[in-house]
């Protein structure tokens, strides 16, 4: 089981703070670094406010050196697809081939009216995600020398050079999730390398993973995506502890628990990630909520992952 750290900067965070989880991360010996896309808090002030997700992975890009970054995930209302492919295969190349490019449809309102971004109905949304889908992962495999062209109902393209090219070929690992039963699915069966179920009880895990495989034989598609979850984590090397984190983040033990969070203590901690496991994940990141509290992401290192 591969263990990532997975950070909401919108609750409140500098560029600082991020660097500090990331270059922590790193050092532990985690698998990755994402982050969320989001522009409003959903609790508290959100002070010092947001940060552009891709300007925080470009500058990780260079103050990391083996950890793999990106976002769970980027929504398909925030920019245009063209520059977003520009964007990404740029911070690729800074940061010599670690990026990963999670691409979701949009769903927080709040913060499309905040900052003046358009909020289609959610069919719209997902019509928009399945064109930028498409037009990102065709301009990065167009060959050099050959232009890219895209004529779709929101987007249209013509004679782009699809350039640059991303350091990773063919592209950067494609992530799609969430708990759609239909639409979702089929578009993690065309276009995702990696499909991720966020924040959602163990028992609606493999289900939800279900779906996808059977949206790949639909399409006869036979090398499956990575499957991965989500979930909050809050460990201590004691009751005592779990408590005094949870508190720190305004949340309830209990709460997280039923929500199939990783909670308690490293031992409790393996049990959870096991089930996981079971349930079909190869990959787990890990919500870290309290970004002070870098001793938290060092003993699930020592404590829980050497145990895997």
């Amino acid at each position: 089981m591969r263990l990532v750290i997975f950070t909401e900067p919108q609750q409140g965070a500098s560029h600082d703070d991020l660097r500090k989880v990331a270059q922590t991360a790193e050092a532990s010996g985690y698998d990755g670094f994402f982050r969320s896309d989001h522009y409003v808090t959903m609790g508290g002030d959100g002070r010092p406010g947001p940060s552009d997700a891709w300007l925080t992975l470009a500058a990780l890009a260079v103050q990391t050196s083996r950890i793999r970054l990106g976002t769970l995930v980027t929504s398909a209302t925030f920019r245009l697809p063209g520059p977003l492919a520009v964007a990404v295969a740029q911070a690729d190349q800074m940061s010599g081939g670690r990026i990963e490019f999670g691409l979701g449809g949009g769903w927080f309102e709040a913060e499309h009216t905040a900052y003046g971004i358009p909020f289609p109905p959610v069919g719209e949304r997902f019509d928009r995600l399945e064109e930028q889908l498409e037009i990102i992962t065709g301009l990065w495999s167009t060959p050099v020398g050959s232009t890219y062209d895209f004529q779709g109902k929101y987007y249209q393209l013509n004679d782009s050079p699809a350039l640059p090219k991303p350091a990773q070929s063919p592209r950067p690992p494609v992530i799609v999730g969430g708990h759609g039963k239909k639409r979702t699915p089929a578009l993690a069966a065309r276009y995702a390398d990696e499909f991720n179920v966020p924040f959602s009880k163990i028992s609606d895990v493999a289900p939800t993973f279900q779906r996808v495989r059977a949206a790949s034989e639909a399409i006869g598609r036979t090398a499956l995506p990575t499957f991965s979850a989500a979930a909050v984590l809050c460990v201590g090397r004691d009751d005592a502890e779990v408590r005094r984190r949870a508190a720190a983040i305004g949340r309830e033990v209990e709460e997280m628990r039923e929500n199939g969070g990783v909670v308690g203590t490293p031992a409790e901690a393996v049990e959870i990630i096991e089930a996981y496991r079971a349930a079909g994940a190869s990959r787990l990141f890990l919500q870290v909520l309290d970004l002070s509290d870098l001793d938290h992401i060092e003993l699930v290192a020592a404590e829980v992952a050497s145990k895997l």
